[in-house]
């Protein structure tokens, strides 16, 4: 009997030590757990895109120094995590801004990232002795946004262990509730709210 076990055991190693890595459709719903997945970025992600490109009070703003082009301008704001995960998050923002920018209706100035990369070329520019003066830029000529998309992302989370009440089955329950506003430097008036949510369920049986 041992001798058996030891053969099957065997013939079980190559298939083991097999790895096999395969592309697949991004757009695909991901269900491997209830985790923050794909599948709750690209959602997220496309309802608040849908709803601030919707909205007929962000169509223009004309505030002064903006010439002609009356677009709003647009600070892309963080998106704080107050769940248990750790999620980044500016995949999110910048999903959103991608998106958004692909309508032609927002105009966009950098984002902290952003300012600490223009930062550092201005400086570079005009103290490394480097450059060109008169092509070197200048601190005091970028556009001044007119709103701040900013939000924040939410989860309750719950779970039942295997009993004999649930025939052995355990069960992960976790909900997300993704919130964005929309805010007027100037005024610090809210002019646009969305929020979207997701609940994913997973049952493991008793020998899951």
């Amino acid at each position: 009997m041992k001798s058996i076990f030891a053969t099957f055991l065997l013939a079980l190693l190559p298939l083991a030590a097999c790895s096999s890595v395969q592309y697949g459709d991004p757009t695909e719903v991901e269900t491997v757990n209830v985790d923050w997945g794909s599948t709750d970025l690209q959602q997220f992600s496309a309802k608040m895109v849908v709803s601030l490109s919707g909205d007929p009070d962000l169509n223009y703003m004309a505030t002064a120094g903006k010439g002609d082009d009356k677009r709003i301008i647009v600070y892309m704001g963080a998106i704080r995590n107050e769940t248990k995960e750790h999620i980044a998050l500016d995949a999110v923002t910048d999903a959103i801004r991608t998106e958004l920018m692909r309508t032609n209706k927002f105009r966009f100035v950098a984002d902290q990232a952003g300012q600490t990369e223009i930062g550092d070329q201005v400086r570079h520019q005009n103290e490394s002795a480097r450059v060109n003066p008169e092509m070197a830029k200048k601190f005091g000529k970028q556009l001044g946004a007119d709103v701040v998309v900013y939000g924040t992302l939410y989860s309750i989370e719950k779970k039942r262990d295997r009993s004999i009440e649930s025939a052995g089955t355990k069960t992960e329950d976790t909900y997300y509730q993704f919130v964005m506003n929309c805010v007027n430097i100037e005024t610090g008036e809210i002019i646009w709210s969305e929020r979207d949510e997701i609940r994913k369920t997973q049952k493991t049986g008793l020998f899951g």
